[in-house]
């Protein structure tokens, strides 16, 4: 398998001169755990994780090194330090230069590019533009693995991602963080749902598209007040099973 093939399409991206606040409220509202940082004119120029807002000066979690390791490190770092934890705009605290890959960087890549450079997210691009984001998950180690044995999806089950996916992303009720995987016809949904009569939307939508045999709901339903997730039905069942 290839990024284009399981990647999100739909990336949510701020610029360098975003509030630190306003990317925050971003990642709340969106349910997202990272952003791409793009310039003026779209060209990709950094990513922000939540990592990155955790030591901030605002709930006192910044760093604090004793006065022989401040020696030992230099201004240099102390003033980096200051920077990240006092700063304002995305542009003072996010990766600048973050590793990407392309649409057709095999999965497995993809895995290793995340084990050795310790990152959960990988931009994809053309050029210099993104044009989606594949985002580590609890499967995709084992995806990976079933991607080195079974056949790579066909032609046709591209075709039947693309017109899911363009279904699907005109809708309100459309998932956040939309994933979509077709092999011989047959359809795994995930992403994000606050509103349980969406999971329904999604599967209809999914089974109206000529060529689909099955689909599989792994949609999470999040509560936007507490957080609280559920994994869909059909994962409960399964783990239930196992």
């Amino acid at each position: 398998m290839r990024a284009h093939q399981i990647m999100t399409r739909s990336v949510i991206s701020v610029t360098p001169d975003t509030s630190i606040v306003e990317a925050a409220n971003i990642m709340l509202k969106r349910h997202v755990s990272g952003l791409t940082v793009v310039d003026d004119r779209g060209k990709l120029v950094g990513v922000v994780s939540e990592g990155d807002f955790i030591r901030r000066s605002e709930i006192g979690t910044g760093r604090k090194r004793g006065r022989w390791l401040r020696f030992i490190l230099g201004p240099g770092t102390s003033a980096s330090d200051f920077v990240h934890e006092h700063g304002r705009k995305i542009s003072e605290v996010m990766t600048a230069s973050p590793v990407t890959i392309t649409e057709d960087t095999a999965l497995a890549e993809i895995v290793d590019l995340m084990e050795q450079n310790n990152v959960k997210r990988l931009p994809v691009v053309r050029g210099d533009k993104v044009v989606g984001i594949v985002s580590r998950a609890n499967l995709l180690q084992a995806v990976a693995g079933l991607a080195r044995e079974v056949p790579d999806p066909t032609a046709d089950d591209d075709h039947i991602r693309s017109r899911i996916i363009d279904a699907m992303e005109k809708h309100d009720w459309c998932p956040f963080g939309l994933n979509v995987i077709v092999r011989d016809g047959i359809v795994h949904l995930s992403g994000v749902i606050t509103e349980e009569r969406s999971r329904q939307a999604a599967v209809v939508a999914a089974e109206n598209v000529e060529g689909v045999k099955k689909v599989h709901d792994h949609l999470c339903w999040v509560d936007t007040m507490s957080g609280v997730y559920l994994n869909s039905p059909e994962d409960d069942e399964l783990a239930k099973a196992g």
